[in-house]
């Protein structure tokens, strides 16, 4: 039975649209518009239990999941949301031991929820150029309880001599112009690595697409994901009037070798010699008159 304790991280739900997510301390208290939440009361509940507000209002303490950290992150830059975040996860295969690339760090929430997929073994590699959202994103991380298993960077992957990594798993392109990155990307991949790119926009897809044709990449697929809610409840069930519509469009495409270099030297070898010419003998007559 897990109990809550000082430091314990808790979810205050009193319903979908107000919840609060906070770290458990004797001292603290948290005031909202249903009253006062105390959070010494919380310390020696079961997760899952119910406290009662000043304004005799409850809310439940829930025991908070990836999910809710990502929701609840401080939002420097505009965020991957969980209905995508899913569909990356299954698409790439990802899972625990994997080495992943992820190039525009964000706010931290697809950093913090890939590392929570490929913990304990595995490890997030991820780079931006802004200090400023990388101590954003540094915190975020932290609060969601995965720096142990992300290295954040200060590097330009578009303008870098060296590439720092090799035989990555996945790498996750977070950019305006990706197409820019593949020829990069492509080095630090393993054979048959995946790539996912996040483009706002079609005309990114459409650039994008043609850099990962270019680069030697199959298996490509772009998709949108679209959520819907539905309010169920008992003699009315129907569709919620809100919902979370566009968000961004997904280019997933996988490392291959099209045999473009060995078809280029095969050609070069070849390049100056001259091709065999086969004469006709002549044919002879015969000296024999048809009778």
């Amino acid at each position: 039975m897990a109990k809550i304790k000082q430091n314990s991280p808790v979810l205050f739900f009193y319903n979908n649209s107000k919840k609060w997510l906070a770290k458990i301390s004797k001292k603290d208290s948290l005031h909202t518009h249903i009253g006062v939440i105390k959070y010494s009361d919380a310390i020696g509940k079961e997760y899952g239990s119910r406290l009662i507000t000043n304004k005799d209002k409850y809310v439940y303490l829930l025991e908070p999941t990836m999910y809710d950290y990502v929701m609840k992150i401080q939002h420097g830059t505009q965020i991957v949301y969980p209905k995508d975040l899913g569909y990356i996860i299954a698409r790439a295969g990802i899972g625990n031991g994997q080495k992943i690339l992820e190039i525009g760090t964000g706010s931290g929430s697809l950093t913090s929820f890939v590392a929570n997929i490929v913990k304990p073994r595995g490890h997030v590699y991820t780079f931006d150029v802004d200090e400023n959202f990388m101590k954003i994103a540094e915190k975020n991380i932290k609060k969601a309880g995965v720096s142990k298993y992300v290295t954040q960077h200060n590097l330009d992957l578009k303008t870098a001599k060296t590439l720092p990594l090799v035989e990555m798993d996945v790498a996750l392109i977070d950019l305006g112009d990706p197409w820019i990155v593949i020829p990069k990307v492509r080095q630090m991949l393993k054979g048959s690595g995946s790539i996912f790119a996040i483009c706002p926009t079609m005309n990114q897809l459409e650039k994008l697409t043609m850099a990962l044709v270019e680069n030697e990449f199959t298996d490509i697929e772009s998709t949108e994901h679209i959520l819907r809610t539905i309010e169920a409840r008992e003699g009315k069930t129907r569709h919620s009037f809100q919902g979370v519509g566009h968000t961004t469009y997904l280019c997933f495409a996988r490392k291959a070798f099209f045999g473009r270099e060995s078809r280029k030297s095969l050609e070069k070898s070849t390049t100056g010699k001259t091709k065999p010419t086969t004469t006709k003998k002549p044919v002879k007559k015969s000296s024999k008159k048809s009778s």
